[in-house]
């Protein structure tokens, strides 16, 4: 190897980098295999073997694996700084492990939750972790790259996941979650092939004393500004995920593409006469743009200010979630998603880099915890706002329904009625053995329509990709905000980055 070729920044990662980028393959692969499939298991009206909740106890459910994964790391970031990063990681592996245990035992409402909790808490423990000792390993010329190496490795997990978890669940779905069990706990090995590299100088304060500077550090109003701005955002961007799967199943026509790109059969499912391909296969495509794209991105966009790549960002992901929101074709669903993967790829890793960039040198974990934040509030508010948007005004099974009360005489000539709230039409067709699992299936017979035409009915009647609107509205305003705070950062030294 050449001179030149040492100097350049890959070269100069280290092998613990490489190990720390590993670790979290298998913990992103395991994570997002259940993540992306979890909204069909848990609400979908119609699915075989899941658990039939209601859009808001999805909401609940999702809502607080946000907090405590998100928020959790603000407080444990500064005692994965105190503790040691390694001991911190084999601490969250454990927890995971359980964690999906659990959620493949548990089939009633709080013990599903609990679950999720645990896992919930893994993840927030192995966060800072991970992320304090990745950027022990990174200076100012090799940060871009190897953030971007990183955020890329993360999404060959996210890439795996999906095909892994949809190729489980033709063992049934309790065999997906203690598959991603079995991968996390591949970590437990990894620990054993690096050496953690220590503080300069040690960090002797007491657990009390790290909250009591975690708590005065966040006080920063310019730092508050900037994690609020970025909630906005991030509570628009987790919808691709957390939403769109079920979004996808009740009204995306993707058969065109089934037949278009070569696929597995296992790819492909059939609902109500409509073939479709399964949607984590669908979304999958945002995992696949970024490990393709993500570190030339990172390359290109490595001189510019990091809030200036993140408003550019932010600007063309919010374009992504308005076009693969509101349409029933998949082709144009899948380029809505092209240019949220774009988008994500200029936000994603420079939020870290940003946080990285101004935290003190002895408190990256603390800072890397603040990170968190946004997702774990704007997941919060965005999962509680699309159980409410979507079970009132987007699911099709909660649609079927309605149109059977409001638009047929299968209640009136039965000598029952509705009272207009959404919350009381499952009861109102109880007396029928009638409820969202077979609802459209009942839809259909009462109206002589195929599952497409159907479908179209209740799309052209209650118009669902409404509830889109919402989320891009909230990405409008971050983007003006984070504009502003861009515009004052130049003025401030320390933030200025």
């Amino acid at each position: 190897m050449s001179a030149g070729a040492a100097e350049t920044p890959t070269a100069r990662l280290s092998r613990a980098f490489w190990m720390l980028c590993t670790m979290e393959m298998w913990e992103r692969l395991a994570y997002y295999g259940v993540r992306v499939v979890a909204p069909i298991y848990i609400m979908q009206a119609d699915e075989p073997g899941g658990l039939h909740f209601s859009a808001s106890d999805k909401a609940t459910i999702y809502a607080y694996w946000f907090v405590v994964q998100s928020i959790l790391p603000t407080f444990t970031g500064g005692l994965a700084d105190r503790y040691g990063y390694k001991n911190t990681l084999a601490f969250s592996i454990t927890l995971k492990v359980l964690g999906y245990v659990l959620m493949a035992t548990q089939r009633s409402f709080w013990g599903f939750f609990l679950g999720t909790m645990v896992l919930a808490a893994g993840t927030a423990q192995f966060k800072p972790g991970i992320q304090g000792s990745i950027a022990q390993h990174l200076d100012e010329k090799s940060g871009s790259k190897g953030w971007g190496i990183f955020y890329w490795l993360v999404n060959v997990g996210a890439v795996i996941g999906p095909p892994f978890a949809g190729w489980l669940h033709g063992f049934g779905w309790d065999v997906v979650f203690y598959g991603c069990a079995a991968i996390v706990s591949l970590n437990y090995l990894m620990l054993f092939t690096y050496e953690e590299k220590r503080h300069e100088k040690k960090d002797v304060r007491s657990p009390a004393k790290v909250l009591v500077d975690t708590f005065r550090d966040f006080l920063d109003w310019r730092l508050l500004t900037f994690l609020l701005l970025m909630s906005g955002f991030w509570l628009m961007m987790y919808q691709l995920w957390d939403l769109h799967p079920n979004f996808l199943t009740d009204w995306v026509y993707s058969g065109a593409i089934a037949d278009t790109v070569p696929m597995p059969d296992a790819w492909v499912e059939t609902k109500n006469g409509i073939v479709q391909v399964k949607q984590e296969n669908l979304l999958n495509l945002n995992a696949a743009l970024i490990v393709l794209f993500v570190i030339p991105v990172s390359a290109l966009v490595a001189r510019m200010r990091t809030l200036s790549a993140m408003l550019g960002g932010m600007v063309v992901a919010t374009i992504g979630i308005v076009v693969s929101g509101v349409t029933q074709i998949g082709w144009v669903f899948l380029l809505g998603v092209v240019f949220f993967s774009f988008g994500e790829m200029l936000t994603g890793p420079k939020k870290n880099q940003y946080l990285a960039a101004i935290a003190p040198a002895d408190k990256r974990g603390q800072y890397l915890g603040y990170v968190n934040i946004p997702a774990g509030l704007g997941g919060y508010v965005g999962s509680m706002l699309a159980g409410y948007l979507y079970g009132n005004y987007g699911e099709k099974a909660t649609l079927a329904l309605r149109y059977l009360a409001e638009n047929t005489t299968y209640l009136s000539s039965r000598g029952a009625s509705w009272n207009g709230e959404v919350d009381t039409l499952e009861k109102a067709f109880e007396p029928f053995a009638i409820d969202r699992s077979n609802a459209f299936d009942t839809l259909m017979v009462e109206l002589q329509k195929s599952g497409r035409e159907a479908t179209d009915l209740l799309w052209n009647t209650y118009q669902p990709y409404q509830v889109w609107y919402a989320f891009a509205a909230i990405g409008v305003v971050s983007i003006v905000g984070l504009f502003l705070f861009n515009r004052a950062a130049k003025r401030w030294h320390d933030l200025n980055k």
